[in-house]
């Protein structure tokens, strides 16, 4: 790996779909009640960047922030996925960095959720991808990050108020979901802004973002 530049591992895929507020405990840290029905986003593939290359803060971005995720790569077209079915359309998993611009997501109405989502290099992924036989149950796994070395996030996919497989199924009751597209799953609690007081990315910080079984990613801010 010494030897070899990464690429992420769908380096532009045809959809990016996020949930909100998919842990319970971020739902919690966050204040408002669980969703009856997965809260869909989405991020723009442009702003995908390989693992490993720094996320330059935009001017006039002051509250960057992260969210580690568990991101789900669709393998196979599909349509009406019945939920039995949903991880037989799974290609495989990856790490992916939520990056948000929160002051475009909470300090303006109405809210920019997808752009403050979406600008150039909000989208780290990797570091690479696992094969879906590698991860039996994508409900088991450790999710975490880390800022400069102190842990932030450190959260477990059986907290998903919605699984893979319900997210899978639901997401393909409204749109086709095509081999590449992408489907991150949420981040459990700790982001900066819900911290008091909160912890913003600035230049020159470094983050590992981790999910077991899946890898861990590095990246700098810039």
């Amino acid at each position: 790996l010494a030897d070899v530049h990464l690429y992420a591992p769908v380096p532009r895929p045809g959809k990016i779909i996020g949930v909100g507020r998919n842990y319970a405990d971020h739902a919690k840290e966050t204040g408002v009640a669980p969703f009856e029905k997965p809260r869909i986003i989405f991020k723009m593939p442009s702003s995908v960047v390989a693992p490993g290359a720094a996320v330059v803060r935009p001017a006039g971005v002051s509250k960057l922030d992260f969210e580690s995720e568990l991101a789900v790569v669709i393998g196979s077209l599909g349509r009406h996925i019945p939920p039995e079915q949903a991880l037989m359309h799974v290609a495989g998993y990856t790490v992916l960095n939520d990056v948000s611009a929160r002051e475009f997501q909470f300090d303006i109405s109405p809210a920019q959720t997808t752009f403050a989502k979406s600008m150039d290099g909000f989208c780290p992924m990797g570091p690479w991808l696992v094969t879906r036989d590698e991860v039996p149950d994508p409900q088991a796994l450790d999710v975490m990050c880390w800022l400069n070395g102190e842990l932030m996030q450190h959260g477990h996919t059986s907290d998903m108020l919605f699984s893979v497989q319900t997210l899978v199924s639901y997401v393909s009751e409204f749109m086709t979901l095509e081999p590449g597209d992408v489907i991150t799953t949420g981040t459990p609690a700790g982001i900066g802004a819900f911290r008091q007081p909160p912890v913003y990315l600035q230049p020159g910080d470094e983050l590992r973002l981790e999910v077991t079984g899946v890898g861990s990613m590095t990246h700098a801010v810039a």
